[in-house]
């Protein structure tokens, strides 16, 4: 599994009570930390809340999302919806 870099979309693979983010959640990768250790700056937008959430998160907390995070079929019932 590759590292993540600025602009990836990445998956929490644990959850982080503290700030209310929970496994499976999806961000953006905003900055990278090196000292005193590896990190990301990752920003979420809970569901449910009016405000995003920017938390620093180590990498084996992460993993990188590759591909669409779209459900193809949700795109394809969206747009017959907008042809009729």
């Amino acid at each position: 599994m590759r590292q993540p870099h600025v602009d990836d979309f990445v998956r929490l693979t644990r959850d982080i009570p503290e700030l209310s983010l929970h496994r499976g959640e999806v961000g953006v990768v905003r900055s990278t930390w090196f000292a005193p250790t590896f990190a990301y700056e990752v920003e979420f937008h809970p569901v449910g809340l009016d405000h995003q959430t920017r938390a620093l998160v180590l990498a084996e907390q992460l993993e990188v999302e590759e591909g669409s995070l779209l459900d193809s079929d949700a795109l394809v019932g969206s747009a017959l919806a907008g042809a009729e």
